[in-house]
C-alpha cells in the first residue's frame, strides 16, 4: 500500500469504526457499551477536524477495543471494512458549499452524506454573496457561520468563499468530488463545463437527492415560524 499521512490513516480508522457502529445500528443491537463506543467515536472525529491526530487514535482506539471484545465475547456480530477501501475514501476530498445559516436536520445528513464519500471541505457563502443570490441579509454573519460548521463532526475543514467568483476556491482545493445539495440551484452539466475550461475536468460532480422532510427542515421556515410567533406573541400582548 502507498504511504499514507498519520491523518488519513486514522480518518480510515474512524471509518471503520463507523461503519461496524452501522451494522449494528441495522440489526437494532444496542447495549451500554455500544453507546459508549460511538461517543468515542464521535469525540475521535471532533479531535481529527482540529488537527489533534493523536487524541483522535486514542479515543477511536478505544471504540473499536469495546467493539472487538463484545465481538469476540459473542455478543455482537459484524465485520471491519476493508482498509484500502477505508483509506481510499479518506484520501478523497469532498467539496460542499452553502449559506449555512441556521443548521437543521437537512443540513446534518447533507454533511453526514459527504464525509461518507471522503473527506469534508465545507465552504460557506459570504454575506454579500447571500444578499446578491437571495435577495436579503444574512441574519447570522459570515464569520459565526463559519465557526459552527467548523464544530460538525462530519466537516474536516470550513471556510469562507470568495465574493467575485465561485470557483476561485474550487480551483484553490482542487477537491475530487463537488457534492451539491437537493435544492442548491447549479446545472450539474454547466458547472462541468466550467470545470473543463479551468483544467479542473477531473472533478466528479454529484448530487445529494435525500430531500429531508421535516417541517423545520429550511431556513426560511424557520424565519418565518420565528417571525409568526412574535407576530402572535405582540398581537396577544
Amino acid at each position: 500500500m502507498e504511504f499514507t499521512s498519520p491523518e488519513v490513516r486514522v480518518d480510515a480508522y474512524i471509518r471503520n469504526v463507523a461503519k461496524a457502529l452501522e451494522q449494528l445500528d441495522k440489526e437494532g443491537v444496542k447495549n451500554e457499551v455500544i453507546e459508549i463506543a460511538r461517543a468515542y467515536l464521535k469525540d475521535s472525529m471532533y479531535y481529527l477536524s482540529k488537527g489533534d491526530v493523536f487524541t483522535a487514535l486514542s479515543t477511536i482506539a478505544y471504540a473499536e477495543g469495546l467493539l472487538d471484545a463484545l465481538r469476540i465475547l459473542g455478543m455482537v456480530k459484524f465485520q471491519w471494512g476493508s482498509v484500502n477501501d477505508l483509506v481510499r475514501r479518506a484520501s478523497t476530498k469532498v467539496f460542499v458549499a452553502g449559506t449555512f445559516e441556521i443548521l437543521h436536520p437537512g443540513h446534518i445528513t447533507y454533511l453526514r452524506a459527504a464525509w461518507e464519500l471522503g473527506r469534508v471541505v465545507a465552504v460557506v457563502a459570504r454575506d454579500s454573496t447571500v444578499r446578491r443570490i437571495k435577495g436579503r441579509d444574512t441574519i447570522i454573519p459570515e464569520n459565526q457561520r463559519l465557526e459552527v460548521l467548523s464544530s460538525i463532526a462530519y466537516v474536516h475543514r470550513a471556510r469562507l468563499g470568495y465574493e467575485d467568483d465561485m470557483f476561485r476556491v474550487v480551483e484553490e482545493e482542487r477537491p475530487d468530488i463537488i457534492l451539491l445539495g437537493p435544492n442548491q440551484p447549479f446545472d450539474e452539466d454547466k458547472l462541468r463545463g466550467e470545470l473543463m475550461r479551468r483544467e479542473l475536468g477531473n472533478v466528479q460532480v454529484l448530487r445529494f437527492r435525500d430531500y429531508v422532510d421535516c417541517p423545520l427542515c429550511s431556513t426560511t421556515k424557520i424565519l418565518n415560524a420565528i417571525a409568526s410567533r412574535y407576530s402572535n406573541k405582540q398581537s396577544t400582548g
